[in-house]
């Protein structure tokens, strides 16, 4: 079985004004495509060769540095394509925002949270909701790491990689994920992982 690269589920310009074509030209043709090729060559003597995409992420961590981070790194970016949408953010489905207020008090603390989560992740990595023990939490994680690997579903989760912001908000990490959060999420989204972890 071997990893392939999705194609976008929107136009190149369709998130405009806040992910610009170009940044999704190169995050997606170059960066994610990188990972995919690279997981696709790394696997091959790894014994791990057949599993699902989430089984790879979780048993090479900790044992086979280079297929996790581009098999870990696949994962994440195959399910962020699906967390952003032309005008995303917005009212959040019943559902959900109830499973966030019972879990993190309102929807103004989880989305402050979650951004504090990203703008304190050192260097390359991700900030995330995620579902454990049937509860919202927020995490980040360094590099390619992500909540599977602590026994956690992942449910929405922003890429604080300089590659996915540096061409539209240069070195402004706080505007780029204030504008994720306000115009970018497919909350929709976000709740059909959110039912499917609780199932």
């Amino acid at each position: 079985m071997s990893f392939t690269l999705p194609e976008l589920p929107y136009a190149y310009e369709a998130l405009q004004p806040y992910m610009s074509k170009e940044t999704l030209e190169y995050h997606h043709d170059k960066h994610h495509a990188a990972y995919v090729t690279n997981a696709n060559n790394f696997i091959k003597d790894s014994g791990l060769d057949g599993k699902s995409l989430e089984d790879v992420v979780k048993d090479s961590f900790g044992k086979n540095a280079p297929l996790f981070n581009n098999a870990a790194q696949h994962y994440n970016h195959l399910h962020f394509w699906n967390w952003l949408k032309p005008n995303g953010g917005g009212a959040i489905p019943g559902k959900i925002e109830k499973a966030i207020i019972d879990s993190l008090g309102s929807v103004a603390k989880a989305k402050e949270d979650f951004i504090q989560a990203g703008l304190t992740q050192f260097g390359s990595g991700w900030a995330w909701l995620s579902v454990k023990d049937g509860k919202i939490i927020v995490s980040k994680t360094p590099n390619g790491e992500n909540p599977l690997i602590h026994g956690a579903a992942p449910i929405l989760g922003v890429d604080v990689w300089e590659h996915s912001y540096y061409i539209d908000y240069r070195n402004r990490r706080p505007d780029y994920l204030k504008a994720f959060v306000d115009n970018l999420i497919n909350w929709e989204y976000v709740e059909q992982l959110y039912e499917k972890a609780i199932a």
